[in-house]
């Protein structure tokens, strides 16, 4: 069993989460017993959030052994959501879990990207806020980014209809 100060730190974040009975709708464990570097999580979003709402999306979460100097990597398991910000593969694409830099091509500030005072808790949150409120600007998933401008504009429901029936897969309905 590593002791690490990323495993420590790991172990004690993970029975917080456990056993803090005021974060609704977020379930964490791990992948495997015998490591604190990957776990498995379960968002369960809440009625209100638009599109999203009643799903349950399930995701791998796993940490480098630097962590918390360097972020970790959430990775969404089918049913994958319809999201701009989730890669077809699942992998999320959300701007504090890029590494600690500048950015290259200037789209996010230094304060926007992965700091140490973030934790797994803070993550999840700030995923289904991403859930609820798309980043579209530079999308992972470029036709659910486009279809979700349109929706916007009201041209149609297309991505209503997507979104809807990843939650439905969710919930074992389809």
């Amino acid at each position: 069993m590593a002791t690490s100060g990323a495993a420590v730190l790991l172990r004690r974040q993970l029975k917080q989460m456990q056993t803090d009975k005021d974060i609704p709708g977020i379930s964490c464990g791990l992948v495997n017993d015998n490591n604190i570097f990957q776990w498995e999580v379960m968002l369960m979003i809440s009625d209100d959030v638009k599109y999203y709402g009643g799903g349950n999306f399930r995701a791998i979460m796993t940490f480098p052994p630097e962590y918390p100097l360097l972020p970790p990597k959430l990775t969404f398991q089918k049913p994958i959501p319809f999201h701009p910000n989730v890669y077809p593969n699942g992998d999320l694409c959300i701007s504090i879990l890029h590494p600690p830099e500048e950015d290259a091509y200037g789209y996010e500030s230094a304060s926007e990207r992965w700091s140490p005072v973030q934790t797994p808790e803070t993550i999840l949150l700030s995923v289904i806020s991403l859930l609820a409120s798309p980043n579209d600007e530079s999308p992972a998933n470029i036709d659910a980014a486009q279809l979700w401008r349109e929706e916007q504009a009201g041209a149609h429901k297309e991505f209503r209809r997507r979104v809807r029936k990843c939650v439905r897969e969710s919930l074992g309905e389809d």
